[in-house]
């Protein structure tokens, strides 16, 4: 089994997906997102697994964006708590430069504030890339995992320098088909309303209607049209439970446009 992810190796993605899926299976690094869509899509790889969002810095909109378009299926998720650490090869006081990748820098940002005022930020493609970088160079450190710290050689400064102690991030595992129903299920879908008054509480009603608990809702510019959007919606229960079915169909007689993008395990 072949096994995509967002990298490089030491990614934290890289690291939700071994706990997923173990250590033993063959692992893919994709350079973006839309890469690891496309090698499950093309059948070079069994799953995909993409960051979708953080409990700190928000949802991971390219994830969402490569969604709209995309067949594949949301088969599974992976709440990983993120342990953000500061790596490098001097003392802390020797740090001149700190290579971060923007979300890890966003969800650490009052502990670097406080305890490094004066060092450059330099800002990576992945937390992978920042412990590479500062592993090379002198007088630098790195906003990494305890993963990169062991793959580059980096000594851990810092543990958990995260401002928000109960910091995660949820990655999505994408596959070819829906998952069965557990009984403990969330069904993920997207929707779009047509421009007028009350579209968007008519488009709700059907969750208010059967009960359904609504766990999440986003919105993101179609990207088709002018100030249209689709909303992407999270709620308790299996596309094929009986309530779940009813509000969908009912949720279709009031939008342009209805997806169902999968259901699976609800494993918060």
């Amino acid at each position: 089994m072949t096994v995509a992810y967002l990298g490089p190796e030491a990614t934290f993605t890289h690291q939700a997906a071994i706990r997923r899926f173990g250590s033993s299976l063959r692992y893919a690094s994709q350079r973006t997102i839309a890469d690891v869509f496309a090698e499950v899509s093309k059948d070079r790889a069994d799953y995909g697994v993409v960051p979708i969002e953080n409990s700190t810095e928000g949802v991971v909109t390219h994830t969402l964006d490569m969604l709209v378009d995309s067949d594949l299926k949301i088969v599974a998720q992976i709440v990983l708590r993120v342990q953000h650490c500061l790596l490098g090869n001097c003392r802390r006081l020797q740090i001149k430069k700190l290579f971060a990748h923007p979300q890890s820098l966003g969800q650490c940002r009052g502990w670097v504030q406080a305890n490094l005022p004066r060092v450059e930020i330099i800002e990576t493609s992945s937390n992978a890339r920042s412990a590479e970088l500062a592993a090379k160079e002198n007088e630098s450190a790195a906003i990494a995992g305890v993963l990169a710290a062991e793959k580059y050689g980096l000594r851990v400064l810092e543990h958990d320098i995260q401002d928000n102690a109960a910091n995660a991030t949820r990655f999505l595992v994408l596959g070819r088909q829906c998952s069965p129903a557990t009984g403990h299920d969330r069904t993920s879908l997207m929707f779009s309303i047509a421009d007028q008054v009350g579209a968007l509480y008519r488009a709700l009603a059907p969750f208010r209607r059967y009960r359904i608990n609504m766990t999440k809702i986003e919105s993101r510019p179609s990207k088709r049209k002018a100030w249209e959007y689709f909303f992407f919606v999270d709620c308790d229960g299996h596309m094929s439970d009986r309530k779940v079915a009813k509000a969908i169909t009912l949720l279709n007689e009031h939008c342009s446009y209805v997806k169902v993008l999968g259901s699976y395990p609800n494993a918060e």
